[in-house]
């Protein structure tokens, strides 16, 4: 082995170059942030050829003295912590004091600000080649400019991984939107190649930060989104979330930020997937902007040097807290919001026992009006024609009908008995005209679709995938008021694990015992599985236990059960649900119509398919060139 030495000091940072600098949007990322840790209101990028030949980010915060230039461009040199209590509760968006010195190591950097008490600014020049820093005088008002000429010039490797003028350009424009997302108190512009790219002023109200995101997200995106803000247990979590029928194809639409800061965490997209799960297909993704704010101590937010990761203190309690707020706001969204805009202005807030609530706006022209229980909230409870049903196992059928409280097996004759269900649904609204947001039926099209005739135009209703979600609701509420039964095993399952995964079952056993699983621990890497779930009886146990065995180990928590609980119940309410060619009477198809007025996540079926959409009068007088 050859001698230990010290690396020399252009060595060790163009080593943590590489860490921090992977790219040009790297160094607009870390020059941004530093812009908005000193106090900026105005952050100007401009870059050429992608930024491979110039980024430059002049902002108008507070500057840094003249002594202090040569300083700022060494490693480790910070004004924003200084002891270890500052790094146990990090409030700015950079604190370790290597983007400068890695961005000089690696291009020819020159920085030139002025403080308010000096009359003149300074400037400090410096290249990856020897790394000494030259100070000189120069003219500039209050604030910093940072210009990064010839990324990667002295480091040939690295250079050539950079990608094509526009795929580099697009990661810098990515990289200013989510700092543009993260600061509305803050205007931005970004130029290529002299050419305004985004122009973005500073937003300090909500309609302006609406403003912003249908620029930087698409106005789409805001038409189709749900406002929310809930605190509880010194947590807020605000933003908006789009509805499920504004899905995305891939993760693009995504942005998370702790405390101003743009993050990517598994846990947090396991709670947002967890909230959608109802009402999304599998290989679709949710569009949100959301923001988390939280006591800084309790945030980890120094374990990785890009700052892309954090770590919670509590990591089941932000779970927790963001899927119960998500789900909450997506099942109180109803068919009214659609027509009246009201979904950008349901705003959340907590109950008082940590539980946010979505506050539904007001319906224009006065209070919804009561209707009678015998009137159109009673439920149908449509059967299933037997010749469209799938085959099922009997004793699953007979097991799931007979915990939740019917007498006979699933396809009994007649109608399901609404009082059956424990439901305490709210009175469906009415608009300003007085009718109910999805109109009055008037026909059925070939056995499939409802026809209704609102205020707003026509009403296209999929009757089968209305009333599955309708069924799949109102059986979910029956399962929660009666609890998971357990069946004990006839012979106790035995299972070889690992020796984690023993002693998770065993610290989580009473975990376990509340969704129905009675799993124990007799040796150092065996279990035995003694009670399943019921409703699970005939599904694959070891390998459900081992699925819950996993999410312990990467997320602290399992919802398998209830995941496979609730596609049973859902595969029963799409057998149960009436189907093609049932012909419906007109007071039949008006009940169906109201009971989705007063279901949650009514808009969607069990598997994600729209249950309805509508054609407004303008769109029917365009088809028919009315007007012209």
């Amino acid at each position: 082995m050859p001698s230990i030495k010290l690396l020399s000091p252009r060595l060790a940072n163009q080593i943590a170059a590489g860490e921090v600098v992977e790219r040009p949007a790297s160094v607009v990322k870390e020059l941004i942030e530093n812009a908005l840790d000193a106090g900026a209101r105005r952050v100007d990028v401009d870059i050429e050829q992608g930024g491979a030949r110039l980024i430059r980010v002049r902002d108008d915060g507070s500057g840094i003295a003249e002594d202090d230039l040569p300083l700022a461009l060494s490693r480790h040199a910070t004004s924003k912590i200084a002891d270890l209590d500052d790094l146990e509760a990090v409030a700015s968006l950079g604190f370790r004091g290597e983007a400068l010195a890695s961005i000089s190591s690696v291009s020819r950097l020159a920085l030139t600000s002025r403080i308010e008490t000096q009359e003149a600014a300074s400037r400090v020049e410096v290249e990856g080649r020897d790394m000494d820093a030259r100070v000189s005088p120069a003219a500039h008002p209050v604030g910093t400019t940072v210009e990064v000429r010839d990324l990667f010039f002295n480091t040939p490797a690295r250079r050539k991984f950079l990608r094509t003028e526009k795929t580099e350009f697009n990661h810098v424009d990515e990289c200013l939107r989510r700092q543009a997302l993260s600061r509305f108190d803050t205007g931005f512009t970004l130029r290529h190649n002299q050419k305004v790219v985004q122009s973005l002023r500073p937003a300090e109200n909500v309609l302006d930060r609406e403003r912003r995101i249908g620029s930087l997200c698409g106005q789409t995106f805001v038409d189709n989104a749900v406002v929310i803000d809930a605190e509880a247990t010194g947590l807020r979590l605000w933003g908006w979330v789009a509805l499920p029928t504004f899905s995305r194809s891939q993760a693009d639409l995504q942005y998370f930020f702790v405390n101003g800061r743009v993050i990517r965490d598994r846990l947090v997209a396991h709670a947002v997937r967890q909230a959608y799960r109802d009402v999304l297909y599998n290989n679709r993704h949710p569009a949100f902007v959301l923001y988390l704010e939280v006591d800084p101590a309790s945030v980890d937010v120094n374990v990785h040097p890009t700052k892309h990761e954090v770590r919670f203190r509590d990591g089941r309690l932000v779970h927790d807290f963001i899927f119960r707020t998500l789900h909450k706001a997506l099942a109180d969204v109803r068919p009214d919001d659609h027509f009246r805009g009201a979904v950008a202005q349901s705003v959340g807030r907590s109950d008082g026992h940590g539980a946010p609530v979505m506050a539904s706006a007001p319906a224009p022209g006065g209070s919804p009006a009561a209707v009678s229980s015998n009137g159109y909230t009673r439920s149908i409870g449509f059967q299933g024609d037997a010749a469209g049903q799938k085959t099922w196992q009997a004793q699953d059928q007979m097991a799931l009908y007979q915990s939740l409280g019917h007498g006979g097996g699933p396809d009994a004759a007649g109608p399901v008995d609404p009082g059956r269900y424990p439901m305490t649904e709210p009175t469906p609204p009415v608009d300003a005209g007085g009718q109910p947001p999805l109109g009055y039926a008037i026909a059925q099209l070939h056995g499939i679709y409802i026809l209704s005739q609102s205020l707003q135009g026509l009403v296209v209703v999929d009757m089968h995938a209305a009333h599955e979600r309708i069924t799949y609701e109102r059986m979910k509420r029956a399962l929660e008021a009666q609890d998971l039964k357990s069946q004990p095993l006839l012979v106790p399952l035995s299972m070889a694990v690992s020796d984690k995964e023993a002693a998770l079952a065993e610290s989580h056993a009473s975990e376990l015992q509340q969704v129905g699983l009675t799993v124990e621990r007799i040796g150092p890497e065996t279990i035995v599985i003694r009670q399943v779930p019921a409703l699970l009886r005939g599904a694959d146990t070891e390998q459900l236990v081992r699925d819950v065995l996993a999410d312990l180990i990467q997320n602290g928590q399992s919802d398998r059960v209830e995941a496979l609980t609730h596609e049973l119940l859902g595969t029963m309410a799409c057998h149960g649900s009436v189907r093609a060619n049932r012909q419906l009477t007109i007071p039949e198809m008006n009940a169906l119509l109201r009971d989705m007025e007063a279901t949650e996540r009514s808009g969607q079926c069990n598997h994600g398919r729209p249950t309805w959409t509508v054609m407004t009068l303008p769109e029917l007088d365009k088809l028919f060139l009315r007007g012209r």
